[in-house]
This record gives structure tokens, sequence and C-alpha cells, in this order.
């Protein structure tokens, strides 16, 4: 990974966090109090929203690949 991908991951990053820490804080404020409140409400939200999208991107990625090979 360059220095120019990494930072645009942190950027990127530190976005997602305030996106989804904004959600769970609607969900449950008092979760967000505790290190063992702050551990599931992260955990939630990357089952619920993160990781199904990385999931599919890298889904589609594996078949466009397949796809390619088998044209050649």
């Amino acid at each position: 990974m360059t220095p120019e991908e990494k930072e645009r991951l942190e950027a990127c990053t530190r976005e997602i966090a305030e996106i989804l820490y904004r959600e769970a804080e609607s969900k449950d404020a008092e979760q967000l109090k505790t290190l063992e409140g702050i551990e599931i409400a992260v955990r939630e939200q990357m089952l619920e929203n993160v990781s199904p999208n990385v999931g599919i991107f890298l889904s589609k990625k594996a078949v466009g690949q397949r796809q390619e090979k088998r044209e050649k």
C-alpha cells in the first residue's frame, strides 16, 4: 500500500467511524459509556454495515477476475 493509499484509507476509516458512532449513539447512547458497550457496538456495526459491503465488493472482484481469465 502506498503512503497516499494509507492516508486515504485512514481518512475514509475516520469518516466511516463517525457515521457508525452516530448510528450507534442514536440506537443506545448508554451503551457507549463502557468499554464493553463500545466493543459490542463496534462489533454490531461492523457485522451489520461494513462486512457485508466489503464481502459483496470482494465477491464481485473475484467474479470479474474469473470472467477475464475465461475470455483470454
